[in-house]
């Protein structure tokens, strides 16, 4: 009889191990799944931000002086307003800013 307990609680222990074990991994499984399907999510999203902003004005080809620092003061603006509704982002925004003040 005692080595009929032993074998049936060594089993038990086993089986207690695997499950422990299994769940262990299926929960790991489970959180990796979730953070690469986050991350496709935001991908898919930047992308289509990315695909529906229009671009940017061009800047104005001559004009004179006093005129060309109104028309940049206004396209500044126009960026701004884009930057803050999200449709360019910080670093877009830099660029051309850069590009308008050049």
């Amino acid at each position: 009889m005692p080595g009929l307990l032993r074998g049936v609680a060594r089993t038990a222990v086993i089986a207690g191990t695997a499950t422990a074990v299994s769940n262990r991994v299926s929960r790991r499984q489970g959180g990796r799944w979730a953070q690469q399907e986050a991350q496709q999510q935001g991908q898919q999203q930047q992308q289509q931000q990315a695909a529906a902003a229009p671009p940017p004005p061009p800047a104005p080809a001559a004009a004179p002086p006093a005129d060309d620092m109104t028309a940049k003061i206004e396209q500044l603006k126009q960026l701004s307003t884009l930057k803050e509704q999200g449709v360019l982002t910080e670093a877009e925004f830099a660029e051309q800013k850069r590009r308008l003040l050049g």
